[in-house]
């Protein structure tokens, strides 16, 4: 069971990148952050008052750092699902533990672990290669602009694992942890579309059914996707489940082969594989770093989502 939570949560997040991209035709990416930032707020404020839970903190600051980092990564990421076929802008933001490992190097060697974990390294250099494999056709497309978005947002997806991990050593829930983010979504995509109105000076585009159905998709998919994910990290293997991720990879490849007709070259699927089989690596070596007792923590994106 766990296996297969964390099956439905990669495509369940696939999905909702499917159904951002479509939206993103007639959304601007702010629009599309604030959307689903609001359906989760909505959906989780009933559950905490339905469960007796509260929202009252004593790590302010943390919180709004954490947003802040994560609004950022989300953004970005949105803003690559619209310009570049969807399974290079999920691929790319899949990097992301590459870089969890990259940081952990860098701070074992400022605090003088001088040795060279090779595994680690041939890890992280075969990624970089992987990406720019998997960015060669939008770099030829003129689509550069998309391809660098998904690499930031990878960078500072991998800063929001590390705030949810120090939220969760001060002993905050994952509830509040995730209610706070999706608040800040909202508020945030809501003053962006504001201040960044389209060439016909529109911030907010009107819906037809077929919008409001994506809209509902988006926010709906993000939330179960995130519970199946807390599921299967809580019940599961954290070095089997945190794998099993990768599978959004493959679920991303078939919505836009199903959507878009996307058909990509040997070099940009042996840059998935290359980047795949790289993460893998750098998740066995972070769960295997990590101390015991806080490797879920260290390993579980569920108020990343990136």
């Amino acid at each position: 069971m766990p296996s297969l939570w964390m099956l439905f949560a990669s495509f369940a997040f696939a999905a909702m990148g499917a159904a951002v991209k479509l939206a993103s035709a007639t959304f601007s990416t702010s629009e599309l952050l604030m959307y689903r930032g609001l359906i989760g707020s909505v959906i989780l404020f009933a559950s905490l008052r339905a469960h007796g839970g509260t929202l009252r903190t004593a790590f302010p600051r943390e919180h709004i750092w954490r947003s802040i980092v994560g609004v950022t990564s989300l953004w970005l990421w949105f803003f690559a699902i619209g310009a570049l076929p969807l399974a290079t802008a999920v691929t790319l933001n899949y990097t992301a533990p590459i870089w969890i490992a990259v940081w952990m190097f860098a701070l074992g060697w400022w605090h003088g672990k001088k040795h060279v974990e090779w595994p680690l390294a041939v890890a992280v250099a075969m990624s970089f290669v992987g990406v720019t494999l998997v960015l060669r056709p939008a770099v030829q497309t003129n689509q550069w602009l998309g391809g660098l978005a998904g690499v930031a947002s990878s960078v500072i997806s991998a800063m929001a694992y590390m705030q949810v991990r120090r939220l969760g050593q001060m002993g905050e829930p994952e509830y509040r942890v995730v209610f706070y983010f999706s608040l800040t979504t909202a508020i945030a995509g809501f003053f962006l579309s504001l201040a960044t109105p389209d060439a016909n000076g529109v911030s907010f585009h009107a819906f037809t059914p077929r919008l409001a159905a994506l809209v509902l998709a988006i926010g709906v998919s993000a939330l179960l996707a995130q519970m199946a994910m807390t599921r299967a990290y809580r019940v599961g293997k954290v070095l089997v489940v945190a794998n099993l991720q990768y599978t959004g990879i493959v679920f991303s490849s078939l919505w836009g082969m199903a959507l878009w007709g996307d058909r990509f070259d040997w070099h940009v699927w042996l840059g998935m594989g290359v980047i795949l089989a790289s993460g893998i690596a750098a998740t066995f070596y972070n769960t295997k770093s990590a101390p015991r007792g806080a490797t879920s923590i260290e390993t579980d994106p569920i108020a990343a989502e990136t």
